[in-house]
């Protein structure tokens, strides 16, 4: 890798450099794992390919708040992906909760309504840790015939922009939604909030159970902040060198990423 360099100029290779640092701030790893000797050794082989990692209800429900906790004494951040949804005042009291572990952002769905989301909005806000709390619009698993089944006809666009524009106007620091969905969602809201994308895989990825999937680089292209990448990382055979091939696969960007906290 150093031999190839030489024989580029010292501005591209620095250019290089600098586009691997910001695909190393957007990649979120996804903690899908059932135990915490599991996750740790997942953190320990990505190393510096990335620096915040997804607690899902998975490892939370196995391991409780402790691996949360153990993350951030690590000195990494946390996106916790627990996905409440429940009355306004049991939401509230689990952001409070969730707020206090210290982790960087937190999610609920945006379905739960203008109450909800302004009760989670509020809970966040008023803690000393204040994390980004996003809204959930479709899950990524969902195309428009799952909708559908759910009651709620139309294109699935179509209800991720308005329960998008729903998040926002409550308050809420961001949404989490599919990049094929991102770049509208930047035209109709603009800039000022996080939008972080799962179901993304690197090309020739397996896609799972996602059905609206797009790469690394396309999610990065079509708007997004930050991108979840799950089982391409952690079920590799050496999950360091998976992380820094999906870092090295963004290539360049033009779109600057809204910043969370270090």
């Amino acid at each position: 890798m150093q031999a190839s360099t030489q024989h580029f100029p010292a501005h591209q290779t620095a250019r290089a450099r600098e586009r691997e640092n910001d695909a190393r701030q957007r990649l979120i790893v996804a903690l899908d794992v059932s135990t915490a000797v599991a996750a740790q050794k997942i953190v320990a082989a990505v190393g510096d390919a990335a620096s915040l990692y997804k607690v899902g209800m998975q490892l939370y429900t196995a391991e409780g708040p402790q691996v949360v906790r153990d993350l951030i004494a690590s000195g990494r951040r946390v996106f916790l992906d627990l996905k409440y949804h429940d009355i306004p005042n049991t939401v509230r009291a689990a952001v409070r909760e969730a707020a206090e572990l210290g982790v960087t952002m937190l999610n609920v769905h945006a379905a739960g309504g203008e109450r909800m989301l302004k009760a989670a909005v509020e809970a966040g806000a008023t803690s000393s840790a204040k994390p980004v709390v996003l809204a959930v619009t479709v899950l990524t698993s969902m195309a428009e015939d799952d909708l559908s089944g759910t009651g709620v006809p139309g294109p699935v666009a179509g209800q991720v922009s308005r329960l998008a524009a729903l998040a926002l106007k409550c308050g809420c620091g961001g949404v989490v939604a599919s990049a094929q969905e991102a770049a509208q969602l930047r035209l109709e809201l603009g800039r000022d909030f996080v939008i972080v994308t799962p179901g993304v895989r690197p090309a020739g990825a397996d896609k799972g159970d996602q059905r609206r999937i797009v790469t690394p680089a396309q999610a990065i292209a079509a708007g997004a902040d930050y991108f979840v990448v799950g089982r391409p990382i952690t079920e590799a055979a050496d999950p360091g060198a998976a992380a820094r091939e999906i870092v090295q696969s963004c290539g360049a960007s033009s779109v600057v990423p809204q910043r969370l906290k270090a």
